[in-house]
């Protein structure tokens, strides 16, 4: 899914590019070409993209619910859901997919699988770490919804790990957060588990 720029919300296209043409002037990169006299406007569009998250309610997606299909529902998820989000502490891509679960209480309520994967995306879209993320998603399940218990897995691969620092290339970060009965109860706990993201 593709997070498009935000019209308003204070982002401010023109002051970003004069700051990303002083960054990388900073940084001694060139920016007087044909090839790359558009560079700092590209660069501080692009970044804009990756973080319009931050100008949007992802819990929004939870709002419209439809009655179950049974009584007593089992565990709903949508599973290896694409991502991209910015590490906060270096501005670098971090990719990753993300399983998203939750098991409605007897009687709830339920969304479509298509709002599990927006809610990832859009939390996603926003200066993060991973372990936010995650939470963020967990707590959004949990406070929207009527639910005996949510989980977000995620499995992912840091470029401030895999191409600078480290440089340990083809590494994986991989972190689980789980609530309620999906926590507790050791059979569903296992049950959310298996359906961590596979390798991109």
């Amino acid at each position: 899914m593709t997070i498009t720029t935000p019209a308003h919300g204070g982002v401010d296209l023109a002051g970003a590019t004069a700051h990303a043409a002083g960054l990388l002037a900073a940084l001694g990169i060139p920016c007087d070409s044909e090839s790359t006299a558009g560079t700092p406007r590209r660069m501080a569009k692009a970044l804009a993209e990756l973080t319009a998250g931050v100008h949007l309610d992802p819990t929004r997606h939870l709002k419209v619910t439809f009655p179950p299909e049974a009584a007593q529902p089992g565990l709903i998820a949508a599973i290896d859901v694409p991502f991209v989000a910015l590490c906060e502490h270096h501005v670098l891509p971090f990719p990753g997919r993300a399983t998203v679960a939750y098991l409605p209480a007897p009687g709830a309520r339920i969304v479509g699988l298509s709002k599990l994967a927006r809610l990832a995306q859009e939390y996603a879209a926003r200066p993060q770490v991973q372990e936010r993320l995650g939470r963020q998603v967990v707590e959004a399940l949990v406070s929207s919804l009527d639910v005996q218990g949510a989980a977000c897995l995620i499995r992912s691969q840091h470029a401030c790990m895999t191409l600078r620092g480290a440089r340990a290339h083809d590494a994986a970060m991989v972190t689980s957060h789980l609530a309620g009965a999906l926590d507790a109860d050791p059979a569903r706990r296992a049950e959310v588990l298996a359906l961590m993201p596979s390798p991109s």
